[in-house]
């Protein structure tokens, strides 16, 4: 960037600062919450019909929701804070709603790693928009499925547990499983087209905005989608809004 725009490193910073606030402050309400162009009854029953088709039990699940974690350089201080224990690393965590037109509709984070999945769906708020506005045409509930760390509710499903388990539950199981992997393709989008949120050494919490640099970069992942689609929209064959609807 320095060859090519002439400018010293903390020129460079100070404007893709800049430009970051600017994303965030105009435009983050599009994905940080509840989006009526995305999330309304009519493109509810869309989303479910093609989930459906693609061999899902459930006829009412609209999309999947997932937690995801992204490593960041051990703090200084505090580091007990954001310490996944399960992955084993100084992290920040995200909860995204994946929907079949390869969007992410909503998002909420960043919350320090140690968080747990079930906490997190808490602290959102995401229940209560669902219980108020996930229905169909005709007043269906609809609902978005997860994994196994989220309660089960009527408008959050998530998979059969145990180890006795029938046919028909291991085939339900198998079956949204099959499904819901399109939220890991989206996750892996964000970090295919913006690398430097994957590369931990230079994410310190304490000297650049981590958190909103990932928020930022979902947002404009959904942009590029609007404008050329992905694995996501081709499997479900369900088509993004435009650019323009995606941003009027």
């Amino acid at each position: 960037m320095i060859q090519r725009f002439a400018y010293p490193v903390p020129v460079l910073s100070m404007v893709t600062n800049e430009v970051l606030n600017f994303l965030y402050e105009t435009h983050g309400h599009r994905i940080l919450q509840w989006n009526d162009l995305l999330l309304n009854p009519a493109a509810l029953e869309d989303y479910a019909h093609a989930i459906f088709n693609k061999g899902a039990p459930l006829r009412n699940c609209f999309g999947f929701i997932d937690g995801t974690i992204r490593p960041i350089c051990r703090p200084g201080e505090n580091q007990r804070f954001v310490f996944n224990g399960h992955k084993r690393l100084h992290s920040l965590k995200f909860q995204s709603v994946a929907i079949p037109n390869g969007l992410i509709a909503n998002m909420y984070g960043p919350v320090e790693g140690k968080k747990h999945d079930s906490g997190m769906l808490t602290d959102s708020g995401l229940m209560a928009e669902l219980e108020g506005r996930a229905y169909s045409t005709d007043g269906q509930a609809m609902c978005l499925y997860g994994d196994p760390a989220y309660p089960l509710r009527v408008h959050l499903q998530a998979p059969y547990r145990g180890a006795q388990l029938t046919e028909q539950m291991k085939f339900f199981n198998k079956s949204m499983s099959a499904t819901r992997v399109s939220v890991e393709w989206l996750f892996g989008d964000i970090v295919n087209y913006f690398k430097f949120v994957d590369f931990k050494r230079n994410l310190k919490i304490r000297l650049s905005s981590v958190g909103k640099m990932y928020l930022v970069c979902a947002l404009l992942h959904n942009s590029h989608t609007c404008l050329y689609g992905n694995l996501t929209s081709e499997f479900f064959g369900v088509a993004p809004p435009t650019l323009q609807q995606y941003f009027g």
